[in-house]
């Protein structure tokens, strides 16, 4: 299914400190301080956009496919150097669910150089299944947050849990941050990062089962949103 909106670009955040701990501990390293000075995201491919009940696939050489629960909003209004308070709200045309797919065995390789993630994140990201406008979710803001209970479920069994109001950092901070020195564009998305429990790699793929594998069904659902609906397949060859 296509899109609700023209992407132009993503940046994806890195916004809960749940996922960012947990993950972290796994491998037996300390969360790193400057996690709490700046808000830090990486660019991932628009070009690879997708959207609800469209197929996903791995990439080539991976077997370690999983999914990422994420909030993310969408630009409207064209903005630079904005302010770290509400009033950079005013450049968000709305909010989407975002599945941040991450092919985690080329993920570790890239990391393990210094410099990613490119080919573990670039193959897939699914948006929607509509663009909320943000005007229709100010009872749901407080804080810089939007307070929203977020799931996801594979197979029909729910894997993740949390609300979007958990983020450490803000929307208004995220936006301040990703405009500095540069202009957002209307159909620019910023995604939240992964919510707590948000993937099987903080779940543990032992936890749940595995990875995810052809056949699988993955839906993400933020509340007052919808749900994000996807099918593992096999590569085309």
């Amino acid at each position: 299914m296509p899109v609700p909106f023209s992407v132009v670009s993503i940046r994806d955040f890195y916004a809960f400190e749940q996922h960012v701990k947990t993950c972290r501990a796994y491998r037996g390293l300390d969360m790193v301080p400057q996690w709490y000075q700046v808000p830090v995201f990486y660019f991932s491919n628009a070009v690879a956009v997708i959207g609800d009940n469209d197929p996903v696939w791995a990439p080539q050489g991976s077997s370690a496919l999983d999914y990422e629960l994420e909030l993310s909003c969408v630009i409207g209004t064209a903005a630079r150097d904005l302010p770290a308070d509400d009033s950079a709200m005013d450049c968000v045309a709305g909010f989407t669910i975002m599945n941040d797919w991450s092919a985690r065995d080329l993920q570790r390789a890239e990391m393990a150089v210094g410099l990613g993630p490119s080919k573990s994140k670039d193959f897939a990201t699914s948006l929607g299944p509509r663009l909320v406008p943000f005007s229709d979710l100010k009872d749901c803001y407080r804080d810089g947050r939007l307070h929203l209970n977020m799931t996801a479920s594979v197979n029909g069994k729910q894997y993740s849990q949390g609300n979007s109001g958990a983020m450490y950092w803000t929307w208004p901070q995220l936006l301040a941050h990703a405009c500095r020195d540069t202009e957002l564009r209307p159909g620019d998305v910023l995604g939240s990062g992964t919510l707590g429990t948000g993937c099987i790699l903080e779940l543990t793929p032992e936890a749940v089962g595995g990875w995810l594998n052809p056949g699988d069904v993955v839906e993400l659902t933020i509340e007052r949103i919808g749900t994000l609906t996807n099918r593992i397949v096999e590569r085309p060859r």
